[in-house]
C-alpha cells in the first residue's frame, strides 16, 4: 500500500550501481519465488506468501504471493511487526504458528478472523538465520479435519531455512534484502494439459530447408528423429485441397513481411484433417525482393476449440473468473439468461458489470470460495422478479461458475432496486477497516490507544511518522508521537484550533487533508516547517460531533492516495477519535479505581530474620488494574502467616469484597486464631455480607525458629514448595470448599516442616490458567519453572523480585484473562 519510489535523476559523476542493485533485487525475487513454489509443492498447500521486514523494522511487507488472489490479501500487504496477527507473532517469537480452521483462528487471532472471515488452515514459519530475522513464509490449505498436514511443518522449516541462507548471502555481499517494490505474483503451473499446442519453425523458402522443434513435428505427425528438414516433406501432411492456400499465404508473407493466422488443415495419423493456424514473419534485415526466409509458429487449438464449442452448446450459463475475480469467459447461455452481452462482462468483476450483484455479500461468496477452496452456491435476484442460482467451483487458478434460472426462496421479499453507480463499498476495504479498528477496541487507556495507532495502523499504511494531538482549552496538545526528529514538534505545541496549519484546519473543518508531495504542502502552507517526509495525511479526530484532536501520518516517499486509502484513513480517524474519547473517560475513572486497589493491597511486606518475601499483582483485564486477588504477610509474635486469596470478578465490587476479606483475615489472624479457624470465621463473614461472590484462600502459618508450618486451604490451588536441593512439589494437602458456600464448612490443617533454603510459592489461578491446557498442567508448569530457576536456593544471589518476574513471564499465559497474585517466601 506504499507509493512507488521517487524518480531520481542519475548523477553522471557517481559510479554506476543500478545494474548490481537490479541483479541483486532479481536474485532476491528469484529466491522468494523458488521458496514459495517449493513450499507449495512439498506440502500440498494451495497458496503461499513471503513477508520480508521493512527498512524501519516496524512492518512486514508482502513481497511474493502464489495461488492466492492479491486483491483478497490486499488488506494484509503490510502487517505491523508488533501486531497480534500470526505472521507478526511468528516473526517476533521465531516460532511456527499454525491454525487448523476458522474456529481456531477466531479463538487465537480474532483480528485475522475479522479481516479474513473464511475457513482455511495456515502455517507461518519464520525466515531466520542465527539472530537475524528476515521475514515469514506463510502457506494456506483448504480447511479439513486434518488441519495442517502431518509433516508440513518440517518441510516448511527446511524451505524457510534455505531461503534465509540465500538472503543472508545477499546481505553479506552488501545488498539489502528489504522490499523495494510491488508484490510479485508467482504463476503456478496448471495441473491440466494446455488446450493449445504451439510448434516453432524456421523456413528458408528459397532452398526449401525447414528447421522445426519437436512440438511442430508432433502437430504434423512427423517423427522428429526421421524428419529430413525439407518443406516438401511437410506438405505431404497438409490436406491436398489446402496446399494452394498454404503456398499463397507463404508468398504473401514474404511480400508483406509477415503472415497472420493462415488457416490450413493437417492430416492426423488416420488421415482425418484438423485445422491449425500458421503465424510467421520475415526476420529483420530483408528488404522487399530479397525476402526468402520465414520464422514463426503453428497453433493447434483443437482441444480448446472443442471445449469451447461443447460449453457453448450447454443450456446452463457457464463462466470463468480469474483469481482476482474478473470474468474471462462466458458462454452464450450467460448472455441469454442475464440479458447482457459477453463483451460487457469479460474483463470485469460480476459485481461491477451487473449492478444487481453489487451487494457485498456476492463478492464475499467469491472470496470465500477462493480462500476456502470449497465450492459455494447462492441465490441472487434481478429486479423486478428474476431469480438465479449461482454455483462457484474454485481452484488456485480461478473459478468456474454456473448460473441457471431459479424459483424465489420461500418468503422472499421483492428484490430491492439497483443501487446508484458508485454506491458500492469494496469488501476488501470494509474488512481492512474492521481489522484495523478491532485493534482500537482492545485499547482501554489513552496510552494504549496511541500505541495501537503507532504499532498497527501506522505500519499498515506504510507511514514513518505519527503525531496525535488532543484538544484542551481550545488548543492542540501533543499526547503521542513516533518517528519525528527530536524537538521538531515543539513549535506546534499549544497551537490554537483555529490556527492556519493543516492539523488545526483539518480539525476545524472536519475534513481530512492529504498532501501527496512536498510541493503540494509547501504551496498550500508557505513557510511551514518540514522534515524528511514526502507525503502526509492530516486526519480530524471528531467524536459525537465535538473535536477530540488531530492525527498526522507522514510518509517518506511521495505517494498518490487512492480513493480507497482516503476512505479508510478518514473512517479510521473516526474510530481513533471514539477510542480516545472513551479512553479519556476511562483514565479519569481509573485514577479512582487505582487508588482503591493500592489502598487494599499491602503497602509493604514485613521483614523477619531468616525470611525474605516478594509479591506481585497483575490485573486480569487489559488496562484494568483492579480485581479480587490479594496477598498478605502477617507477623504475630514469633510466627508469620502467609495469605493468598481470590474473589471472583474483575471490578470494583470484587475489589471491595476482597478488601473486606483481607481485613477479616488479618483481624482473625492477629487475634491468635489458628489457620483453620481463621478460614471458618472468614467464611461466615462472607456469607453474612452476602455480596453474591465466592472466594478461595490459602493460609500458611510459619514458625521461622524451627521451620514448622500449618497449612489450611479453602478451595484454593496448592502451594508449590522448592526444597533446598532443587526438588519441587505441589502441596496437594487436604482442604475445604470455597468461602461463601456453606456456614458448616470446615477447613482441615496440614502440618509441614521446612528445611532452611526452602522456597514457598503461593499464587492465584490467573498465573497457571491457560485455555490450551488443564489447570493441573499449569500447576506443574509452575513447579518445573521453580525447579529450574537458577539461584532460587540462594535468593540473595538472584533476588526474589527477579525470580517473581521470571515466573510471571515463563509460566503466565499470553492470553491471560484473570488476575494474578504471586507471593514468594524464602526460608533460611
Amino acid at each position: 500500500m506504499t507509493g512507488g519510489p521517487r524518480a531520481v535523476r542519475p548523477d553522471p559523476h557517481r559510479p554506476r550501481e543500478s545494474d548490481a542493485a537490479a541483479r541483486a533485487a532479481h536474485e532476491r525475487d528469484a529466491l522468494l519465488a523458488t521458496a514459495v513454489r517449493k513450499a507449495l509443492g512439498s506440502t500440498d498447500a494451495y497458496g503461499g506468501m513471503v513477508y520480508l521486514r521493512s527498512r524501519d523494522r516496524r512492518s512486514l511487507v508482502l513481497c511474493t504471493i502464489a495461488g492466492v488472489p492479491l486483491s483478497i490479501i490486499s488488506a494484509f500487504r503490510r502487517v505491523a511487526a508488533a501486531g497480534p496477527l500470526p505472521v507478526a507473532v511468528s516473526y517476533r517469537t521465531g516460532r511456527t504458528v499454525t491454525l487448523s480452521d476458522s474456529e481456531d483462528t477466531m479463538r487465537r487471532f480474532p483480528q485475522l478472523a475479522v479481516g479474513m472471515p473464511y475457513d482455511f488452515a495456515s502455517a507461518c514459519v519464520p525466515v531466520t538465520r542465527g539472530e537475524e530475522r528476515y521475514g515469514v513464509l506463510s502457506v494456506l490449505w483448504a480447511a479439513s479435519d486434518e488441519g495442517v498436514p502431518e509433516g508440513a511443518r518440517r518441510h516448511l522449516r527446511s524451505v524457510a531455512n534455505r531461503l534465509a541462507a540465500g538472503l543472508a548471502a545477499l546481505e553479506a555481499d552488501g545488498h539489502p534484502v528489504e522490499p523495494n517494490g510491488d508484490t510479485a505474483v508467482v504463476e503456478l503451473v496448471s495441473a491440466t494439459p494446455p488446450s493449445t499446442r504451439v510448434g516453432l519453425f524456421d523456413w528458408n523458402v528459397a532452398t526449401g530447408a525447414l528447421s522445426v522443434d519437436d512440438q511442430f513435428c508432433e502437430i504434423f505427425g512427423l517423427d522428429p528423429v526421421e524428419f529430413d528438414g525439407r518443406a516438401a516433406t511437410l506438405t505431404t501432411r497438409i490436406a491436398p485441397s489446402d496446399l494452394p492456400e498454404f503456398r499463397a499465404a507463404a508468398r504473401a508473407a514474404l511480400d508483406r513481411g509477415r503472415m497472420l493466422a493462415a488457416r490450413v488443415r493437417v492430416l492426423d495419423q488416420e488421415g482425418r484433417p484438423f485445422p491449425v493456424e500458421l503465424w510467421g514473419r520475415v526476420p529483420e534485415g530483408g528488404g522487399p525482393g530479397t525476402r526468402t526466409h520465414l520464422v514463426g509458429a503453428v497453433l493447434d487449438t483443437r482441444t480448446g476449440t472443442a471445449a469451447a464449442a461443447a460449453v457453448e452448446r450447454l443450456r446452463d450459463g457457464v463462466f470463468s473468473l480469474d483469481p482476482d475475480g474478473r470474468i474471462t469467459y462466458a458462454n452464450r447461455s450467460v448472455e441469454l439468461l442475464l440479458r447482457t452481452r459477453r463483451e460487457d462482462l469479460v474483463g470485469h468483476h460480476p459485481w461491477e458489470a451487473l449492478p444487481w450483484l453489487s451487494d457485498p455479500v456476492y463478492e464475499n461468496r467469491y472470496r470465500a470460495a477462493m480462500l476456502s477452496q470449497q465450492p459455494t452456491a447462492f441465490l441472487a435476484a434481478r429486479p423486478p422478479d428474476d431469480w438465479f442460482a449461482f454455483s462457484l467451483y474454485p481452484d488456485a487458478h480461478g473459478v468456474t461458475g454456473r448460473v441457471v434460472a431459479a424459483e424465489p426462496p420461500p418468503g422472499a421479499a421483492e428484490p430491492p432496486s439497483e443501487p446508484p453507480p458508485g454506491a458500492r463499498t469494496g469488501v476488501g476495504g470494509m474488512y481492512h477497516l474492521l481489522q484495523l479498528a478491532s485493534a482500537l477496541t482492545e485499547a482501554v487507556t489513552v496510552r494504549e490507544v496511541c500505541r495501537a495507532v503507532a504499532d498497527e495502523i501506522l505500519p499498515a499504511f506504510g507511514g514513518q511518522e505519527l503525531a496525535i494531538y488532543a484538544v484542551r482549552d481550545k488548543h492542540l496538545h501533543l499526547i503521542s508521537q513516533s518517528g519525528y526528529p527530536d524537538g521538531f514538534l515543539d513549535r506546534f505545541e499549544g497551537t490554537p484550533i483555529g490556527a492556519r496549519v493543516p492539523g488545526a484546519e483539518a480539525l476545524s473543518t472536519g475534513t481530512p487533508i492529504f498532501f501527496e508531495s512536498v510541493h503540494e504542502l509547501a504551496a498550500a502552507y508557505p513557510g511551514i516547517a518540514l522534515d524528511e517526509m514526502r507525503a502526509w495525511a492530516f486526519l480530524p479526530l471528531i467524536a459525537s460531533g465535538h473535536p477530540v484532536g488531530s492525527c498526522i501520518i507522514g510518509f517518506d516517499e511521495a505517494r498518490a492516495f487512492t480513493v480507497e486509502e482516503r476512505g479508510l484513513l478518514t473512517a479510521l480517524g473516526g474510530f481513533i477519535a471514539q477510542a480516545l474519547e472513551r479512553a479519556r473517560l476511562y483514565d479519569a475513572e481509573f485514577a479512582l479505581a487505582r487508588g482503591l486497589q493500592q489502598a487494599l493491597l499491602p503497602h509493604r511486606l514485613p521483614r523477619m530474620d531468616g525470611i525474605r518475601i516478594a509479591a506481585r499483582y497483575l490485573p486480569g483485564t487489559q488496562g484494568m488494574e483492579i480485581g479480587g486477588d490479594w496477598y498478605d504477610a502477617i507477623v504475630t509474635g514469633r510466627d508469620l502467616t502467609l495469605v493468598i486469596g481470590d474473589v471472583e470478578g474483575h471490578n470494583v465490587g470484587a475489589a471491595a469484597t476482597m478488601g473486606q476479606l483481607r481485613s477479616a483475615v488479618r483481624a482473625f489472624t492477629t487475634g491468635g486464631h489458628p489457620p483453620d479457624e481463621v478460614l471458618v470465621r472468614t467464611n461466615e463473614l462472607l456469607l453474612d455480607l452476602d455480596p453474591g461472590l465466592l472466594a478461595s484462600s490459602c493460609l500458611i502459618r510459619l514458625t521461622p525458629s524451627d521451620g514448622s508450618a500449618l497449612i489450611a486451604r479453602a478451595g484454593h490451588l496448592p502451594p508449590v514448595l522448592r526444597h533446598p536441593g532443587g526438588r519441587t512439589e505441589a502441596l496437594y494437602v487436604a482442604g475445604g470448599p470455597l468461602l461463601g458456600v456453606d456456614h458448616r464448612s470446615e477447613y482441615p490443617v496440614t502440618e509441614l516442616r521446612l528445611a532452611r533454603g526452602s522456597l514457598l510459592a503461593l499464587y492465584t489461578d490467573g498465573l497457571v490458567e491457560d485455555p490450551a491446557v488443564g489447570i493441573d498442567e499449569g500447576v506443574d508448569r509452575l513447579r518445573v519453572a521453580l525447579a529450574h530457576a537458577s539461584g532460587a536456593a540462594d535468593p540473595e544471589e538472584e533476588g526474589l523480585d527477579r525470580l517473581a518476574e521470571r515466573l510471571l513471564h515463563e509460566v503466565g499465559s499470553t492470553h491471560r484473562v484473570d488476575d494474578v497474585a504471586l507471593l514468594l517466601t524464602a526460608y533460611g
